[in-house]
């Protein structure tokens, strides 16, 4: 997969950093020494970390150059780091490892979770937030187009190019045995988009990119295209012109004992 876009993936910013502020609200800490923010992309949800812990050292962690780059530029004082979260291992245990729409790109959860929570400090806390949306319209258009001869070979498996969520009681479990204070959530967001363009737009930043990086130019065109027209029959124009994007993600937050 070519690396990511920000600027693409920032076009939405407000919208794509306010589970990120809603997730950290529900964060119980109040000054913690060490803090992560896994898959930081573009910095935005960094941003928010440095603010609400300023005596904090932040670290953020990528494995997209372009991410990393766009994120130190924005944050010049804070720490960036280049690494894959599956391999991620902390130099000392963080108070605080944050993954704000990161986790979702990474597979085996039943190890991932667990792991990341006993990478914890004593009373430290594992924050996650996940879209939750591939039986949605724009997800599932996604699989259903890549299916289709046209597009089968150069895409490939589909069902790998993104992990396949646990049911939210399954996070529940994994982290409640192992002693947290587990507090886990649904919430569907309706976001408001001026046309079947611009879902498309939201999407090509993230979840479409594996399913248009492979494709070829005139490929590629020919998928959009099909693709905008699946996303204009399925999201109706509401009564102010725009249509309303469904948009639904898991939270989970864990501490562990003190």
């Amino acid at each position: 997969m070519q690396d990511w876009n920000p600027q693409l993936y920032s076009r939405y910013e407000d919208e794509r950093t306010r589970p990120a502020r809603e997730l950290l609200a529900r964060v119980p800490l109040t000054h913690p020494s060490r803090v992560v923010d896994l898959g930081c992309g573009p910095g935005n949800s960094t941003e928010l970390l440095v603010a609400r812990f300023p005596g904090a050292r932040v670290t953020g962690v990528d494995n997209s150059r372009a991410m990393l780059e766009s994120a130190a530029r924005r944050l010049p004082g804070v720490d960036f780091v280049a690494a894959d979260i599956k391999d991620w291992v902390p130099d000392s245990a963080p108070d605080l490892v944050y993954a704000n729409a990161a986790l979702q790109w990474v597979g085996d959860h039943e190890t991932l979770i667990p792991r990341l929570f006993k990478a914890l400090a004593p009373g430290g806390v594992l924050a996650v937030q996940m879209p939750d949306n591939r039986a949605e319209p724009t997800h599932r258009h996604m699989r259903e187009l890549a299916a289709e001869s046209l597009y089968r070979e150069p895409i490939g498996d589909v069902s790998k190019l993104r992990t396949e969520l646990l049911r939210i009681e399954e996070y529940y479990d994994l982290l409640a045995g192992q002693g947290a204070q587990v507090d886990v959530w649904h919430t569907v967001y309706q976001h408001p988009m001026e046309c079947a363009a611009a879902i498309v737009e939201w999407v090509r930043g993230t979840g479409l990119k594996p399913f248009v990086d492979p494709l070829s130019e005139d490929l590629r065109q020919k998928f959009l295209a099909s693709y905008q027209q699946r996303i204009d029959s399925e999201y109706p124009v509401r009564s102010d012109g725009r249509r309303l994007l469904a948009f639904p993600r898991m939270f989970i937050v864990a501490q562990r004992p003190a």
